[in-house]
């Protein structure tokens, strides 16, 4: 990959509060409580995809508000954390942002998210599973024949998007690239530490595992109730009492795609075991106080970005779990570091997609020609 145009080039440093912005617990806990200061309310469409298994996929579409600078048209297809959907603050926030700058954005809700959308079939979203993703990707494609896509993912989303592009290359097609969020990138490995005491893991484990069960448990009788998927009253009856998100997806969420055990489980949902296939570029953002994500899964990015000259790994000192607030002293900003950074990237990728050789169309390659020296 030859070097990105320097006018093409994102260089926005992250500033934290400055009385508690250092604080990844308060900007994690305050991303959880308010999703964000003052957020839009973006008008879109939604979308419902029947799945061949009976589910239907929602997804929520919004014009852009503006031309893109590049004039082309742009689509972001945006995969939110763990039971998000277009609803949330911090979506609505990223998307009025996107709009305004010329992007198209199709937002994914993932199966059983939303509470007043019913499931057609029993089963709900899991750690991994790129179905609905890809549905949605495939009906953008297909009504926009023109568009080309960026994709992102915001935490559980990053995973979703990155095995994505990594499972199938054709899945990489007019992608000019990719920005996950603040993932874990290996659910087998952060199997162990999620329920450590150490930053409070165990404790947003049990927050994050109670959350999990409301959702499901709103689906009992699509979920349970069906002679296709039928668990056993003990299972159930350890659903009730869960304390982690590890005996959630033990005694349920494994077994909607067959899984023989949690590891199993956990080792084929994983982007670990694909991201190294995507070619395009890619930005993975983390933060080093995200309380959610150990420094030992950090490891995996680093190494991605050191083989990989199409990866991009930054690592922020501060921001939490998707907090990343920007301002002054006390109040958070509406617009957030993360928000102005993948647009950033996402306006230097379209600029450099212009810009590059011919010969460097398409998903990034070892082979791809060398760049003229003027």
């Amino acid at each position: 990959m030859s070097q990105i145009p320097a006018q093409t080039r994102t260089t926005k440093a992250y500033i934290p509060p400055l009385l508690w912005g250092k604080s990844g617990h308060l900007q994690t806990a305050l991303y959880g409580k308010l999703g964000r200061v003052s957020a839009p309310h973006p008008s879109g469409i939604r979308k419902y995809l029947p799945m061949q298994d009976g589910a239907t996929a929602t997804f929520d579409l919004f014009e852009p508000l503006g031309e893109h600078l590049t004039g082309d048209e742009i689509t972001m297809v945006i995969c939110p954390g763990i039971g998000n959907h277009s609803e949330k603050h911090y979506i609505r926030t990223f998307v009025d942002y996107a709009q305004k700058e010329g992007y198209r954005c199709a937002v994914l809700n993932h199966l059983g998210a939303l509470p007043t959308i019913e499931l057609t079939s029993p089963r709900i979203f899991t750690y991994g599973c790129t179905w609905e993703f890809a549905s949605m990707v495939g009906y953008i494609k297909r009504a926009y024949p023109h568009t080309q896509l960026i994709v992102v993912g915001f935490s559980l989303g990053g995973n979703i998007v990155c095995k994505f592009l990594g499972e199938n290359r054709k899945n990489q097609e007019r992608v000019l690239c990719c920005v996950s969020v603040c993932q874990g990138y290996s659910a087998l490995r952060a199997q162990e530490t999620f329920l450590q005491w150490d930053q409070f893991r165990r404790f947003y484990n049990f927050l994050m595992a109670d959350n999990m069960k409301k959702i499901i448990l709103s689906h009992r009788h699509k979920l349970f109730g069906e002679s296709s998927f039928k668990m056993l009253d003990a299972d159930v009856s350890r659903l009730f009492t869960a304390t982690s998100l590890m005996q959630i997806d033990d005694n349920v969420m494994r077994k909607f795609h067959g899984h023989s055990s949690l590891k199993e489980y956990y080792e084929k949902e994983s982007c670990v075991h694909y991201i190294h296939n995507i070619n395009v570029p890619l930005l993975l953002v983390n933060s080093a106080d995200d309380p959610l994500v150990h420094d030992s899964l950090l490891n995996i990015p680093r190494t991605l970005a050191g083989k990989k000259q199409n990866v991009i790994f930054a690592l922020t000192l501060h921001g939490g779990h998707l907090g990343f607030f920007e301002g002054d002293v006390l109040f958070p900003q509406p617009l957030t570091w993360m928000d102005k950074v993948i647009v950033g990237y996402a306006n230097a990728m379209c600029q450099w997609e212009r810009q590059k050789p011919p010969c460097q169309s398409g998903p990034l390659s070892e082979n791809s020609c060398v760049e003229a020296k003027v």
